[in-house]
């Protein structure tokens, strides 16, 4: 029997439930959408107290171009301006930025901007993922073709090309707003990553309640098939 050790190498974040906080206060869903971001802020501030190595977060799915046109519009200007607030504050607090998903097919002033940021905080010893038009599904598919372009599709070559292929493997998964279910989120990576669901919104979410989860998944047991 292997238990989890007491550490959690490789945390994701589902963040869900803007839209509803927002709603549950009588707001525009762009406000919920503004405090989800200082959520994400005070969570890697965070980072430097924590023993992660990799925190990834589900910023913007493929599947999201299907809401409103002026809510996909807030959402980009929110993270234009995300990326030019906290860029130096990752710098400097050594935090190294990944972006995964098809991100270069975003608008090409938010690729130029990630691609700076991505040279600027290459250095950084504690990982940031930011699943950008991501979706796991694709993700796999893109997996196999290349891996089948060098040999035989196995599952090794196949996680060999997925997108978090130079990560830790993904140890607790967590989704915020009471929904369970996925979403088209590291559905491979995920095979045996721990799994919490909570009531809490993401706008409420804090660095305490990410210390919660991972004390909840210190006492847990992790087999991998095994007894």
């Amino acid at each position: 029997m292997t238990t989890s050790n007491g550490r959690a190498r490789h945390v994701a974040i589902i963040m869900d439930g803007n839209g509803r906080w927002a709603k549950q206060r009588g707001l525009p869903r762009v406000i919920g959408h503004r405090k989800g971001v200082e959520a994400v802020r005070e969570l890697v501030r965070s980072l430097a107290n924590l023993d992660i190595e990799c925190l990834t977060l589900y910023a913007f799915s493929s599947e999201n171009w299907k809401r409103p046109e002026d809510e996909i519009d807030d959402l980009m200007t929110l993270m234009r301006r995300f990326i030019r607030s906290d860029l130096p504050e990752f710098v400097a607090n050594d935090v190294r930025l990944k972006i995964i998903g098809d991100w270069r097919s975003l608008a090409p002033d938010i690729v130029d901007m990630l691609e700076d940021a991505l040279a600027q905080t290459a250095k950084g010893s504690r990982i940031l993922a930011v699943a950008l038009n991501y979706g796991s599904q694709q993700e796999i598919a893109r997996a196999a073709a290349a891996a089948a372009t060098k040999g035989p599709v196995t599952a090794d070559s196949i996680a060999a090309h997925l997108d978090t292929a130079d990560l830790p493997p993904l140890d607790l998964l967590i989704r915020t707003s009471g929904e369970v279910r996925l979403s088209n989120f590291l559905l491979w990576q995920a095979a045996y990553a721990e799994m919490l669901f909570v009531e809490t919104r993401w706008p409420d979410f804090t660095p305490r309640d990410l210390i919660t989860a991972l004390d909840n998944f210190a006492k847990r047991e992790r087999r991998f098939g095994g007894r």
